[in-house]
């Protein structure tokens, strides 16, 4: 018995206590930027993570990946609402390709971009564009999807597409290691570098 206790407390130190505490300052002192959640500030302040999404509808701004993410009804705490992006409550659809509303949901999620983006009936459309991802904090979009969207975004800052395509072009994210994974465009960078680009712009008027 007293082997036992003695096994149980030494497992709760090693894995409870000091294999956490291990990680903790080594990723601290190796990754700290990654380690305290891969927070993008603005004048002092943290506005968000390059980890986690956020919903923007704009004209002006690139659009994301779609987010099925939900939060409680504060007018009914038995009952969700959609909040797209949130981090406390990251979940996807858990729908199937034979989903009839999931069907659906990307057929309409589809002629909302086309019209958006000033595209034609026949045009495809990025599947990123149409589908949630996994958690539903998805924070990038495929090169593709951000390039489809200058032209809307140009015409709404009142930019013309080089500039804007320009911006796109500088935030392309290679593939991990040359290898994993698909080049990809960080939205909220993206944004912020298109508001800066448009500070810098009235500043020098």
């Amino acid at each position: 018995m007293g082997q036992c206790v003695r096994a149980a407390v030494a497992l709760c130190l090693v894995t409870g206590l000091a294999y956490p505490l291990a990680t903790t300052v080594v990723a601290n002192w190796v990754f700290p930027h990654q380690a305290k959640g891969s927070l993008i500030t603005k004048n002092g302040q943290v506005i968000g993570s390059s980890l986690i999404g956020q919903n923007f509808t704009q004209a002006g701004y690139f659009q994301g990946r779609p987010s099925v993410t939900s939060a409680p009804d504060p007018k009914d705490p038995a009952a969700t609402i959609a909040a797209p992006y949130n981090a406390a409550l990251a979940a996807a659809s858990n729908q199937g390709v034979t989903s009839r509303t999931l069907d659906s949901v990307v057929a309409e999620r589809a002629l909302a971009y086309r019209t958006l983006n000033g595209l034609g009936a026949q045009d495809r459309v990025p599947v990123d564009a149409v589908t949630a991802s996994a958690s539903g904090l998805d924070p990038h979009i495929s090169v593709t999807n951000a390039r489809l969207q200058i032209e809307r975004v140009a015409k709404a800052r009142g930019l013309n597409d080089a500039q804007v395509s320009a911006l796109v072009e500088r935030h392309i994210t290679p593939r991990d290691l040359w290898l994993l994974g698909e080049p990809r465009v960080n939205v909220l960078a993206l944004n912020l570098a298109l508001d800066d680009n448009e500070r810098d712009n009235k500043n020098k008027e």
